[in-house]
């Protein structure tokens, strides 16, 4: 199931299954996806061309690495040696990565704004700070065998 063909409803229900995916890698995928939909938004105020078209490729980028972290840990359940167990660590890293594009970019553009929108600039950048950090602390955990 592709976490971008269900409506908001079905994915938090999906979520709070007693399942094991999808689950907090997916999570933090589709927060940084969100927080990159508002850098989209703060970068249209800004007039950043360049800004909203790499929002948009990471928002983009990180919905698929959501159904990517949550098909790696199905994979690692299912036969847990070196190779999956490799892929639960660099999706959640990869998460992080491009999360970490998105602060970036949502901080840039809180610089050229002086409007309302600087708040959902900076709601971009803290979303996405945080998506980052649990990111790397699932990879960090997943590299620890928990």
């Amino acid at each position: 199931m592709a976490i971008n063909q269900l409506r908001v409803d079905e994915l938090l229900a999906a979520i709070g299954e007693r399942t094991p995916t999808p689950a907090s890698g997916a999570v933090t995928a589709l927060t940084g996806a969100l927080a990159a939909a508002l850098a989209e938004l703060s970068a249209r105020f800004a007039a950043d061309d360049a800004g909203i078209a790499r929002a948009r490729e990471l928002a983009a980028e990180l919905v698929r690495l959501g159904d990517e972290d949550a098909a790696a840990y199905a994979a690692y359940l299912a036969d847990q040696n070196e190779q999956t167990r490799a892929e639960t660590i660099r999706v959640p890293e990869e998460i992080a990565r491009c999360a970490d594009q998105v602060a970036e970019l949502a901080e840039r553009a809180a610089g050229n704004l002086k409007s309302s929108v600087t708040g959902d600039a900076r709601a971009s950048a803290e979303l996405a700070r945080a998506a980052a950090r649990v990111a790397r602390s699932l990879a960090q955990l997943n590299r620890a065998g928990s």
